[in-house]
């Protein structure tokens, strides 16, 4: 089972890769803004997105400059701050009640999510200035019932953060030479 959910794993960040290619460089500029000017970069994580979050602050490799979100921060954001939301899916009520704040304040943001009904309304794609799609909508791995299990949102969502955070990285440092 291991191999077959590595498999699957690596064509699951491959994916991400190939389709969001385009969102994950709009998106790391639009975050990469904020430490540009005088703002900050905050992120808000939901459930098991809170990885993302630990990761962030307290993982070998600090995101420099940016801070975890609460709802009572979320009074004090200002126009040039971003940020950058991980949840399961588009449909949130916690994400989508933040973003309906954030639009409010004006302040733009990134939504990292899995979209399960395209088109749908009370959805987080339509609230993000730019939004990157896991594209998990099920387990990787099928069982004996013809159900599926396996299913690595934090671990696709970590990719996902590292790769906004590279080239976030890449950009501050040519702005700073």
């Amino acid at each position: 089972m291991l191999k077959m959910f590595t498999t699957q794993l690596t064509g699951v960040f491959k994916k991400i890769n190939e389709k969001e290619e385009f969102s994950f460089e709009d998106g790391a500029r639009l975050l990469a803004q904020a430490p540009v000017g005088d703002g900050s970069i905050y992120i808000f994580g939901t459930k098991e997105m809170k990885a993302v979050e630990y990761e962030a602050l307290e993982g070998a490799e600090p995101f420099k400059g940016a801070k975890v979100l609460t709802s009572a921060g979320v009074d004090e954001l200002s126009g040039s701050d971003r940020v950058l939301i991980f949840t399961r899916t588009s449909f949130d009520k916690d994400a989508l009640a933040l973003a309906v704040q954030l639009r409010e304040k004006r302040v733009p943001f990134v939504a990292v999510t899995t979209v399960m009904e395209p088109d749908a309304d009370d959805d987080l794609v339509e609230f993000a200035d730019v939004h990157i799609d896991l594209r998990l909508t099920k387990g990787l791995l099928p069982d004996d019932f013809g159900n599926r299990y396996g299913y690595p949102s934090s671990m696709a969502a970590l990719f996902v953060y590292y790769g906004l955070k590279f080239i976030i990285d890449e950009m501050l440092a040519e702005y700073e030479e």
